[in-house]
């Protein structure tokens, strides 16, 4: 089905091109006005979220962690309320598990509180009392792709993941940041509208976008999906206790399956002893556990459980350098966002 083809090709690639939907429609034998109808049409029944240039936080200095909650089942959704309108919190879920909020934080490299700090006045003000901060130590994939039949299909080529490295960025290449990691609009010049707005040429834009991509600041220019829209309701996070040896070998096998999206060794502590995470999307529930069990008993690993989220309280992508973030973390320090900057050693 010619709509199929086009939901699995903007998942993986859109050329920064002056026209990229012209190019896009050449390849599948559509015209531009075509393209442009369709993709509003998926925008429209909230098929497709946004379609945007992709960037990775991590690449321009970013820190972040995958931070989870033990909070008393009658006080969720006040819990969640407090932490879902932190800005740097981009996922915000309820999982089947004792620790059951479970949220991703991510912070700019001169903000003025660090992760740490910022969860712990998080638990404060909500009362929470156990909670576990579970930093990256290696990403073996990072690609919500979701064009694949049965949950068993295999990566055609390789997968995005491995190390990052960062990039410092000037003021004036935050600012590009600013403005395209919103949706782009959708007209056959959406690179020159955007370039207006920045007072840069088009040629200028589409160049700098094209050596942001080059570099990893990008992942790649692409749409993203509602999940249960696209028919991907059960999402399992799925975490493994792996024995250290054999945590590159398992990574790398479990980061090959194209219904994994996130493959991740974390930190561990006390409170948590699962070090790899694969966050798996199926059609149904029934089909993620099938799934698990089966390369469960292939990787001989036996200690994991399937976390699966029951509520959505948050998810969208975070605004990398967004003043609302400095002027929310200002007034928690009791200082100016300016200042805040300044105190944090940030340009």
């Amino acid at each position: 089905m010619l709509r199929d083809l086009l939901i699995s090709r903007i998942q993986n690639h859109i050329p920064f091109v002056p026209r990229p939907f012209e190019a896009l429609g050449r390849e599948l034998n559509l015209s531009e006005e075509e393209i442009l109808r369709e993709l509003r049409k998926l925008k429209e029944e909230r098929i497709v979220r946004q379609i945007s240039p992709i960037y990775s936080a991590k690449a321009v200095g970013y820190d972040s962690a995958l931070v989870a909650f033990r909070v008393d089942p009658s006080r969720i959704e006040e819990v969640a309320a407090v932490v879902s309108e932190h800005p740097g919190v981009s996922h915000n879920y309820e999982r089947e598990h004792d620790f059951n909020l479970w949220f991703t934080l991510a912070v700019p490299p001169d903000a003025p509180l660090s992760i740490e700090d910022t969860v712990s006045r998080m638990a404060e003000r909500t009362g929470v009392r156990d909670y576990v901060i579970l930093r990256t130590v290696r990403s073996f994939k990072l690609s919500v792709k979701l064009d694949y039949g049965s949950l068993s299909e295999r990566e055609r080529e390789a997968v995005e993941g491995g190390d990052t490295v960062r990039r410092f960025l000037s003021e004036e290449e935050k600012e590009i940041v600013r403005v395209t990691q919103r949706d782009v609009p959708l007209i056959p010049r959406p690179f020159e509208a955007l370039a207006r707005e920045l007072g840069v040429s088009e040629e200028f834009l589409i160049e700098k976008l094209a050596s942001f991509k080059e570099e990893g600041v990008i992942r790649r220019f692409a749409a993203i999906l509602h999940h249960r829209k696209a028919g991907f309701r059960a999402n399992g996070m799925t975490v493994w206790k792996v024995p250290p040896q054999r945590v590159e070998e398992v990574g790398r096998f479990l980061a090959s399956f194209r219904s994994v999206s996130h493959c991740y060794e974390r930190t561990t502590n006390h409170l948590w002893g699962y070090n790899l995470f694969t966050m798996i999307h199926g059609r149904s529930r029934e089909e993620v556990v099938s799934f698990v069990e089966r390369v469960g008993k292939e990787i001989q690993i036996e200690d994991y459980r399937i976390l699966f989220s029951t509520r959505e309280f948050k998810k969208r992508r975070i605004e990398l350098f967004s003043e609302e973030f400095y002027e929310r973390e200002g007034k928690q320090v009791g200082v100016h966002a300016h200042e805040g900057k300044d105190l944090a050693g940030g340009s």
